[in-house]
């Protein structure tokens, strides 16, 4: 890709940072890679940006986080989008969800989700059972927002929101 642009990024509590990280390991471990970035915090993505708008959105960042309290989310679901391309796990939306995010951008036709693996149709359908055998309901919470600048992935900036 030669475009370079800009992510807002949810970020969870630890517990729910392992445990989703557990899940995709999993699909690791049977042989599933994928072609989505790796070293990355597990996320729900907010909004993307033009890189012009840095500055700013830095300082949005800012003020998002110190309005903002941690939410609690439950996740409920996992599934399958993009022309069959991505596997994730998604919370139940909430209204605190839909504020943080109209913050970075419009939630119209946005789904709040965490990918676990980006990868031709064939192999999504061939990961969907790894995924689903073990998947049971969670309690979660977003506690911050990271900005992240791609392609490649540089860390801008992350931000704890207040307790």
């Amino acid at each position: 890709m030669d475009k370079k642009i800009l992510c807002v990024l949810a970020g969870y509590d630890d517990n729910t940072e392992q445990h989703l990280a557990a899940m995709q390991n999993k699909l690791y471990e049977k042989g599933f890679v994928g072609t989505h970035t790796k070293d990355l915090p597990q996320h729900i993505t907010l909004g993307t940006l033009s890189v012009e708008k840095e500055t700013e959105l830095i300082n949005l960042v800012i003020r998002v986080s110190q309005e903002i309290k941690p939410i609690d989310i439950t996740f409920n679901h996992i599934g399958i989008f993009n022309g069959s391309n991505v596997l994730f796990v998604a919370p139940d939306p909430n209204s605190n969800l839909f504020k943080l995010k109209e913050s970075f951008g419009e939630s119209y036709n946005w789904t709040p989700h965490t990918t676990m693996l980006i990868d031709k149709p064939e192999n999504i359908y061939a990961a969907l059972p790894a995924l689903a055998g073990n998947f049971k309901s969670f309690q979660g919470s977003i506690q911050n927002i990271h900005l992240y600048e791609f392609w490649p992935s540089r860390h801008i900036l992350s931000r704890t929101f207040i307790k």
